[in-house]
């Protein structure tokens, strides 16, 4: 009791006086540091300002008022101004942290000392979990209109469907739609907040118990039915993510409830019958897993708030915190619920157990007539939300007609988090005495595999049924595709996926009328052993009969990725050569951190396996160093190309008929060409059922079993083209053949064949033979198709390094796009990083490779960070036709890298009526020499029955001395054969040389044909011009539709001229002139024809 006196002595004591320095005790003034003596100056300075004003007032004259008025009106601003300061002052401490402002406010109204909460008034409270009565106020004013929409949803759009899913519901009506007039309440809400920045994470625990009202009739059976009040409890979690600088600040929203909610229902009409013990619970059962199936964990619902929002499969499915592995041991003091004689004798029970973890649910076996059941069995759950979802185990007893129900368990996996391993027996609840006994373990998951060999040998060691236990977990974000095939209606497919591993098979939703599907979808496996198993995917119509794609994944590829991921297109098997999809596979080693565990290479008994290392939750992997070389898959390269000559087709249907069929016409027909998702279209052939179009198309294949060349023929009309039948061939065949000339019939109607050249040319790495095949190419190419490609280009974009960061220090999204001649691929995105990983491979047809480029952009959101032109003579000078390295961008400054594989392979065609060889005329000597040496073109008659014989063509280049003449006016040298295969009369113009020239300036030459006696445009032809030149290259082809009879008794007549403006005609300089009828056109030969004087008669 003697407080107040000691408090009243406290109060007396002076205040202890101020330390002395030690300088100041040793030298006195004298030592004082020049910082000390300045700041006494500076403070004796500012009071002599405070007289300033006096002297000033004195000075002027004026009278001590004035300086007393200013002095006040100086007091007043300044004491205003420290006023409002320990206002704000004291609203930041309020809102910083309000219990402890409060506290310290009552301690210092009197009472002397702080506060906690529990001694604070009862009316004053700190509440974990807030009120939030405006959000009510707001629903209860929205709640009308909320009912107005469902009614407008329920009548116009469910009743529809309703209807439409079965014909004894097609009198299906909402008779009536009344939300009533209680709305949804939020009891509270609380907020979390983590250490994510990027999100806002609330739980609000909604409860409902409306006067709802919705009544159904089906007018065809006098049925009536309905729903009368509702009843709705749980805790509702709603995240706003991401966060983003752009208006509307939150990205999407996603709710789920963390635990399934509480519902009760009250029937009305003939569902009344729902209402009769077992049936009702057995009803809300079911409505209940219908909301869990889309909007309990693991379900969320996502709602985007932005267009285009990047990783919406990932925020929809997260990538899990963790997995528990539950040991179902056994159960003691189970009550006795088999009852005989109406309860005179007691039996037993039969019971079996029931794990939940939200959707996720096992049911054990039964065990047979035992109250101390013994199970051992093990189930694998994934946790998303921790604490939050809770483990719960309900026990019941098999009956036939009823299980009845023995009590249950429940635990929040926060428990299970902070213990690692958690081992007990747990009270069942409604269950008397009963207990059972479980075994918890918390797997962490781990992104790097340098424990999976740890992992699985302590796996060995579990016992476990009724599945082995996992060493990994697998996450695959299926994203969408591309350029997958038409049906064989060649209309688009409705495309869905199916995943398997193992037995277990997930499938996708179904996209309809498309062939690049976007999913968007999740799915999430166990895996007992990554290093042997496999991922299945097969892309199906939605009969799940037509499989338009494989593909199968090896799971030890992601072993060595980085982060375990694999983000990037694969290529499908099955499909075309474009078709690909597009996902992202994560693996997670799942990591048991318990004392228990030792995860060692040498093996250990059963069960004791000593601990060496722990995983750290959130641990990253070391940054793995920069490699060298791009890392494409065993698939990159193996590419080939498949040349299809469309040659002609006899006895085709004719199809234009007139009168009602009195007059028969002919046909206009085309075909359609389809391999590997691609399509082509030939010219129409107007009026002839024997059309011939030549015409040539080049497509790159993948050797994926199952594609075939597809030719459908048609008429061309007017309104709709008529049918002319249909063929195929395995490209199987012609990959394994090389080579397939065939004359096919035509299906699915009465008579027609199609004649076909099929080749595969897959690449050669090597350049010494680029002359030759640009040289062949030009020599088979046809009038009538694109110029034929010579190699193919094949790039593999592994990754970028140093890209530079947007304003604000934020880095890029950055993508790639490659072009070559027109042709341009992009890549994907790549989301904030500066280090993208694309890991993407693509090929390009190369017409001329000497003369092209193969262009790269980074961009970042339509910006251009960096280039690079890439001209492939660099591959024909590199060693194997590859570059594999860093390559630099060309750019504002930054010292971007693209990490990039290209290879080159020459297209060299084996079966073109050319070869190309290599002869030196003569032997080894001076006489040989002399000759010198030449490329020899053989052109050779291909065909089934071998009765034509080998045309050969001997093509020197034309400064070689071979066959010299002293003609004045120089030579001409002409291949003159026929095409029986396409018939047609061929000329090449190869060269001329030692031209004469009548100016002192060399001419500008070209050669112009004619067949006699016709001399209308008709039939001539020209060369291109060569400039300033005595020894003119042309190496042209022309051709004329003849047949070959009509050929023989043709004249050639082959004049050279000098171009000497545009607007005249070129000036002669000489001409050769062939009679057809003198030479055999089928035994055609490469020759040097004397120029003679344009005057002279043949």
């Amino acid at each position: 009791m003697e407080q107040g006196p000691a408090r009243e002595a406290a109060t007396a004591v002076p205040d202890p006086a101020p330390e002395v320095p030690p300088s100041s005790s040793r030298g006195g003034l004298g030592g004082i540091g020049s910082a000390e003596a300045l700041a006494a100056l500076g403070a004796i300075g500012r009071r002599l300002l405070w007289l300033l004003p006096v002297y000033l007032a004195g000075r002027a004259g004026l009278s001590l008022g004035f300086v007393v008025a200013g002095v006040a009106l100086y007091m007043g601003w300044r004491g205003r101004r420290m006023s409002k300061e320990r206002s704000l002052r004291a609203a930041g401490l309020l809102l910083g942290d309000e219990e402890a402002t409060v506290s310290a406010t009552a301690s210092s109204v009197g009472l002397g000392r702080s506060l906690g909460q529990s001694e604070l008034p009862a009316w004053v409270s700190f509440p974990d979990v807030e009120k939030a009565e405006w959000l009510n106020k707001i629903l209860a004013q929205a709640w009308p209109f909320f009912g107005q929409y469902m009614e407008k949803l329920l009548v116009e759009n469910i009743a529809p469907n309703i209807r439409a899913s079965n014909t004894h519901l097609q009198t299906f009506t909402f008779a009536r739609v009344d939300m009533g007039e209680k709305p949804l309440k939020v009891i509270g809400v609380k907020v979390h907040t983590g250490s994510n920045k990027r999100q806002i994470l609330l739980d609000l625990n909604i409860s409902y118990a409306g006067d709802v009202q919705i009544d159904v009739e089906v007018k065809k059976f006098f049925c009536k039915a309905g729903v009368k009040g509702m009843q709705l409890h749980g805790m509702l979690r709603v995240i706003l993510e991401p966060l983003i600088g752009d208006v509307p600040i939150v990205g999407a929203l996603t709710m789920f409830f963390i635990r399934r909610p509480t519902l009760d229902i009250n029937w009305t009409g003939m569902t009344n019958l729902l209402d009769i013990p077992g049936l009702s619970s057995l009803s809300d059962t079911m409505i209940m897993d219908s909301i869990a199936s889309f909007l309990v964990l693991p379900n969320r619902l996502l709602i985007p708030l932005v267009p285009d929002l990047h990783d919406a499969a990932e925020l929809r499915s997260p990538i899990p915190r963790g997995v528990v592995r539950v040991h179902l041991i056994e159960a003691k003091d189970v009550q006795s619920k088999d009852k005989y004689i109406k309860g005179m004798i007691e039996g037993k029970s039969d019971p079996y157990a029931v794990v939940r973890v939200g959707t996720q649910v096992f049911t054990s076996k039964v065990i047979d007539e035992d109250l101390n059941p013994k199970w051992n069995e093990t189930y694998e759950f994934i946790v998303h939300e921790v604490p939050g979802q809770e483990l719960e185990v309900e026990l019941f007893d098999k009956d036939p007609d009823q299980d009845d129900f023995l009590g249950r368990m429940k635990l929040d996996f926060g428990e299970v988090l902070k213990a690692h391993v958690l081992e007990e027996w747990f009270p069942l609840q409604d269950g008397g005495r009963a207990r059972v006994h479980l075994r918890l373990e918390w797997h962490t998951l781990m992104s790097d595999a340098s424990k999976l060999d740890q992992v699985l040998q302590w796996n060995k060691t579990i016992s476990s049924k009724p599945e082995p236990p996992s060493a990994a977990i697998l996450v695959v974000y299926l994203d969408k595709a591309q350029d997958l095939p038409l049906k064989k209606s060649s209309k688009d497919p409705n495309p869905m996926a199916q995943l398997s591993v193992q037995d277990v098979t997930r499938e996708s939703k179904v996209v309809s009328n498309t062939v690049s599907p976007v999913w968007d979808d999740a799915f999430r496996f166990f895996l007992q052993d990554p290093t042997t198993q496999d991922i299945d995917i097969q892309v199906k119509d939605d009969n799940r009969q037509t499989t338009l794609g494989s593909l199968t994944i090896r799971l030890s590829r992601l072993l060595s990725a980085e982060n375990l991921t694999l983000d990037q297109w694969f290529q499908l098997e099955n499909s075309g050569p474009s078709s690909r999809i597009y996902m992202k596979i994560i693996m997670r080693v799942l990591y048991l951190d318990a004392p228990e565990v030792c995860l060692n290479t040498r093996p250990c008994p059963p069960g004791h396996l000593n601990v060496t290392e722990s995983a750290h939750i959130g641990s990253s992997v070391d940054r793995p160093p920069r490699p060298t070389k791009a890392s494409p898959d065993a698939h990159f390269g193996t590419e080939s190309v498949v040349r299809i000559h469309l040659l002609e087709a006899e006895n085709l249907i004719a199809k234009d008929n007139f009168m009602g069929g009195m007059i028969k016409g002919k046909s206009d027909p085309y075909v359609k060409v389809r391999l590997g998702g691609q399509k082509f279209r030939s010219r129409v052939i107007k009026e002839e059922l024997n059309p011939r179009w030549s015409e040539i198309y080049e497509v790159i294949v993948n050797d994926i079993p199952g594609q075939e060349v597809e030719f459908d023929l048609y008429d061309k009309d007017v309104d709709k083209d008529d049918f002319l039948g249909r063929c195929k061939i395995p490209l199987r065949r012609v990959l394994s053949t090389k080579f397939v000339d065939e004359w096919i019939l035509l299906e699915d109607v009465k008579s027609g064949r199609l004649h076909v050249k099929l080749e595969c040319l897959p690449p050669t790495p090597s350049g010494a033979e680029l002359e030759q095949v640009l040289m062949v190419n030009s020599l088979i190419q046809t009038p009538k198709s694109e110029d034929l490609s010579s190699a193919l280009l094949s790039v593999f974009l592994d990754r970028a390094s140093d890209l530079p960061l947007r304003k604000g220090s934020k880095p890029p999204s950055p993508y790639a796009s490659l072009s070559v001649r027109g042709i341009s691929f992009k890549t994907k995105v790549s989301p904030q990083t500066a280090e993208p990983v694309w890991d993407e491979a693509f090929s390009f047809l190369v017409k001329r490779p000497h003369a092209e480029s193969l262009e790269l952009q980074v961009k970042d959101d339509g910006h251009v960070l960096g280039t690079l032109s890439l001209p492939l003579s660099q591959l024909l000078a590199a060693e194997g036709l590859v570059l594999d390295r860093w390559f630099q961008l060309n750019n504002s400054g930054s010292a971007i890298q693209v990490l990039m594989r290209v290879q080159l392979g020459l297209l060299i065609s084996q079966h073109s009526g050319v070869e190309v060889l290599h002869a030196v005329e003569g032997d080894e000597s001076e006489e040989g020499s002399q000759k010198g040496s030449a490329a020899e073109l053989y052109i050779r008659e291909d065909s089934d029955s071998g009765s034509v014989p080998e045309l050969r063509q001997r093509v020197p280049h034309a400064n070689s001395n071979l066959d010299l003449s002293d003609s004045p006016l120089g030579q001409l040298r002409l291949t003159v054969w026929y095409n029986m295969d396409t018939r047609k009369l061929i000329v090449i113009v190869h060269a001329c040389r030692n031209l004469k020239s009548s100016a002192k300036d060399a001419p500008d030459p070209y050669v112009s044909l004619i067949l006699l006696p016709d001399k209308s445009r008709v039939t001539k032809r020209k060369t291109t011009v060569r400039k300033k030149t005595l020894n003119p290259e042309f190496n042209e082809k022309f051709e004329w539709d003849l047949p070959v009879d009509e050929a023989q008794r043709r004249k050639l007549e082959a004049y050279i001229k000098n171009s000497v403006s545009f607007v005249s005609r070129g000036e002669p300089i000489g001409k050769v002139h062939i009679d057809l009828s003198q030479k055999d056109l089928t035994q055609g030969a490469a020759q040097w024809y004397d120029i003679k004087d344009d005057k002279s008669s043949p």
